[in-house]
């Protein structure tokens, strides 16, 4: 979630259940008929509409057994029994001219903040789906009491001054705002959380009134935007709006109103749907969340519509996140950003992978494997991030379930607030004074474990269960009268344990069989009663058992496990590490690190004794490496560098630029595609040898992507005449963007030619400072050489500048996607002035003797 225009950005990333277990699961049972109750009428449409394949078991008909999973979600559950929600009502009841005493609530909900509110709606979640898992009718009184009190607020609001069924912590006129062309801080996204959280109390808790104070806040929705042109409506949809769309569409579903459905697609964002249904990914520069939200209302849209457009938008989106945008932890963003496809290690930071992000990618996954369980990926993303962030994202000493905002990945983080948002002493979030939309999200996410461990389907003929995730729990398997035990440690462990502990009916059992696994070069084993299949479980699908089952029939799988090691898409030598499902880390205590520690991945021993504890040696001395979702309260690291394989010494890329003509140049030892000369970049002749003059507005030559990537050490070397001296001005930056770069300016503002290597999630980039500027007005040699902590800057041969305290080194640049003479990557600073010739790259940091000859010709 951006924060609101006008207000500091921030610097840094930032259950209890009432009785036990087997009370919780014997009210559970009594108490299904109320939430069933809120199922619709069968539609008479509802047979020409796509169905998903699967259907998800209701969560009271799955239990959560002893685990981390359970651990959290106690946590969270006593939060929701604690927190005082006439303070998360304080803002709503004025707002509505009801009198309110209470004090109010900090952060994002304080009285002065825009997005107060939202909160309120994923409290609203949390307690349906409490509810819902436990049996425990103090969530459901708690849902009540919240419930009424806004439909309290709501039928003042006309009093207020506002039209029928509006209901919010704000005015209305902030939509006033909107609709003239302003960019108010995202009010359909906190009107979205609250029509979530109202339609979870109708299905979940059968919480009538809930629906009703939903409805007339949808035709609210609909009054408001049907009065809007098409381009107006496209206009407001350019702010943030949450999953006004997919709250919509479920609601249609729920009730076949076509008006919901009219004013979900109103809500189709054409800016972001039209590249997807295209296949392209336009992603980069966008606000992740916000597009994420957008798009998991894709998929209640195709099944309102059956319209395959949105599910293919749906599955394109899913598909270039995953793939293309995903960080070893499986969350995605840098900054809350997406990034352009597969930099990831250029994009680096303390906040990354904002966990509001992996909420909803989960979401998405969930909904695209229900129609299209086939892609078993969607099911291994959907394990790997709730393994490796969200399960990761809460404080297990915090008695409440206090959660962190980003999961920053940059060497040497720490889970922490967000900043500018305060915290409780000694934890992340904390009870009422920095509310935000990840603490809010956190409230969901930790109360819905169970909603996708197991599916079914509900086949007459072919039933069949679905084991989806290896999470300690037992399912209730009403249509085929059988009830389910899964017992494991996993992922600590390699197996888990499904047994048939009441009841007998003939079923397919389908067990996911991780795509990890092919990574380990080993198999997976599945066992019927002790014994092995005849089924070779293939990795990345789901093993499938056909039989009459009896209680007492146990089914085991075995999962291969070894340490593997996966590089980073936008720089091989830089790679995290796996075990299993774990995504493993460095444990760093109070040390800070500067910048990626290298690894020696031949290194990595398992600790005796231990089943997911390694050791490894970084940077020459051993470091700890545990499971991420493990490490609280130090620092940590994800992403090693590793050195590359030592090779001959040799230029690995020269461009001479001799060629005279044409608008390429060539790579003479054959390895790089050509040089494009762009802008005002020309050919010219000087004393009879060809080089490429730069106008200083825009012309300058594009190099091939990828020139240093795998180099340890290297030397930069080019001839140049500086015609203009001009502070920033570069004669070469090999990067990706301004964050991520190598480069060598003519001349800074203190009037010093200057060489910087920088990695996005450095706090400063590393300069090497010559006396003066690069003298213009001639032709000179310069060259700049990195290798073991030390950059040296050569001009005409002599040394100019040294720094002998690098931080990083060049390793760390990997495949760069924009490299220039002439441009810098900061679109801000000026082009050079002036002419090049003679550009070579080479894999050794060459000596004095040796960038003197080169500068003598």
């Amino acid at each position: 979630m951006p924060a609101e225009s006008g207000r500091p950005a921030p610097s840094r990333r930032q259950i209890l259940f009432t009785a036990t277990a087997a009370t919780a699961a014997a009210t559970a049972v009594s108490l299904t008929a109320s939430p069933a109750a809120a199922a619709p009428a069968r539609h008479p449409a509802d047979a020409t509409r796509p169905h998903p394949v699967l259907t998800p078991f209701a969560l009271s008909e799955v239990r959560l057994l002893d685990s981390p999973f359970l651990a959290n979600m106690r946590r969270t559950c006593a939060y929701l029994l604690f927190v005082d929600v006439d303070r998360l009502l304080h803002t709503f009841r004025l707002n509505a001219g009801l009198p309110s005493s209470t004090e109010p609530c900090g952060g994002w909900e304080a009285p002065d903040v825009q997005l107060r509110g939202h909160t309120t709606g994923h409290l609203l979640t949390a307690l349906a789906q409490a509810y819902a898992n436990t049996g425990d009718t103090a969530y459901a009184d708690r849902s009540r009491s919240l419930v009424s009190a806004l439909a309290e607020c709501q039928r003042a609001a006309p009093a207020a001054g506002f039209r029928r069924g509006y209901l919010s912590a704000f005015p209305e006129s902030v939509f006033d705002q909107l609709e003239a062309g302003g960019r108010p801080w995202a009010p359909y996204y906190t009107i979205h959380k609250i029509m979530a959280g109202l339609l979870d109390q109708y299905r979940l808790a059968g919480d009538q009134q809930a629906l009703d104070v939903l409805l007339e806040m949808a035709a609210w929705a609909e009054a408001r935007t049907a009065a809007l042109s098409r381009e107006r409506m496209q206009g407001v949809l350019k702010v943030e709006f949450g999953g006004m769309n997919d709250v919509l569409a479920q609601l249609y579903l729920v009730t076949r109103d076509p008006a919901h459905l009219r004013t979900a697609q109103r809500f189709d964002h054409d800016e972001l749907y039209a590249p997807l249904a295209a296949g392209r990914d336009e992603l980069a520069g966008r606000h992740a969340n916000t597009e994420i939200a957008k798009v998991v209302g894709a998929v209640p849209g195709y099944e309102a519509t059956g319209d395959r457009r949105y599910l293919d938008i749906a599955d394109t989106f899913w598909t270039a996140v995953v793939r293309h945008h995903s960080y070893a932890i499986g969350g995605n963003s840098d900054k809350e950003l997406f990034g352009p496809p597969d930099e990831i290690v250029s994009r680096l930071s303390t906040v990354t992978c904002e966990n509001c992000n992996s909420y909803n990618m989960l979401k998405l996954g969930r909904h695209l494997f229900r129609h299209r369980p086939e892609r078993a990926e969607y099911l291994d993303h959907y394990e790997w991030t709730l393994y490796n962030q969200l399960l990761a994202e809460q404080d297990p000493d915090s008695a409440h379930g206090f959660v962190t905002y980003y999961t920053g990945l940059w060497a040497g983080s720490q889970r922490e607030p967000k900043g500018g948002l305060g915290s409780a002493p000694g934890s992340y979030s904390g009870d009422y004074d920095n509310f935000s939309c990840d603490h809010g999200t956190g409230l969901e996410t930790h109360t819905k474990f169970a909603d996708t461990v197991y599916f079914r389907s509900d086949h007459p003929r072919r039933p069949e269960l679905y084991v989806n995730l290896f999470i300690p729990s037992e399912v209730r398997w009403h249509q085929q009268n059988v009830t389910i035990r899964q017992e494991t440690e996993y992922p600590a462990g390699d197996r888990t344990r499904l047994t048939v502990t009441r009841g007998q009916a003939r079923f397919s059992l389908r067990i996911r069989v991780p795509g990890w696994v092919a990574e380990t070069g080993g198999r997976a084993v599945l066992k019927v009663n002790g014994r092995t299949t005849g089924t070779r479980p293939e990795p990345g699908t789901y093993a499938t058992v056909t039989r009459h089952w009896r209680t007492g029939d146990r089914v085991e799988l075995v999962l291969p496990r070894v340490p593997v090691w996966q590089p980073a898409p936008d720089n091989p030598q830089v790679a995290s590490v796996s075990y299993g499902p774990l995504v493993l880390a460095g444990e760093y205590g109070g040390t800070g690190l500067a910048t990626l520690p290298v690894i020696g991945p031949g290194t990595v021993r398992r600790v005796p004794g231990e089943r997911t504890a390694f050791s490894a040696v970084a940077d020459g001395r051993a470091v700890s490496l545990r499971p991420f979702h493990e490490i609280h309260h130090q620092r940590y690291n994800v992403y090693w560098a590793v050195p590359p394989k030592p090779g001959r010494a040799r230029d690995i890329a020269r461009y001479p630029l001799d060629e005279g003509s044409g608008t390429t140049a060539a790579d003479r030892t054959g390895t790089f595609a050509h040089a494009a000369l762009a802008g005002g970049a020309a050919w010219s002749t000087d004393g009879g040898t060809p080089s490429v003059t730069l106008d200083g507005r825009d012309g300058h030559l594009a190099l091939p992507a990828a020139l240093p990537s795998g180099l340890d050490e290297l030397t930069v070397a080019v001839r140049v005449r500086v015609d203009t001296l001009a502070p920033s001005a570069r004669v070469f930056d090999l990067g990706y963007h301004k964050d991520t770069y190598l480069f060598l300016a003519a001349t800074t503002g203190s009037g010093r030619a200057r060489a910087a290597l920088k990695i996005a999630g450095m706090e400063a980039e590393d300069v090497v400072d010559a006396a003066g500027p690069l003298p213009p007005g001639r032709w000179i040699h310069v060259a700049l050489t990195l290798a073991d902590g030390t950059g040296v800057l050569y001009i005409d041969g002599a040394e100019a500048g040294r720094n002998p305290a690098m931080v990083a080194g060049p390793l760390l640049l990997g495949r760069t996607s924009h490299n220039y003479l002439g441009r810098s990557q900061n679109s801000t600073h000026p082009h050079l002035h002036g002419a090049v010739r003679d550009f070579r790259l080479r894999n050794r940091a060459l000596t004095a003797d040796e960038v003197r000859r080169l500068a003598d010709g």
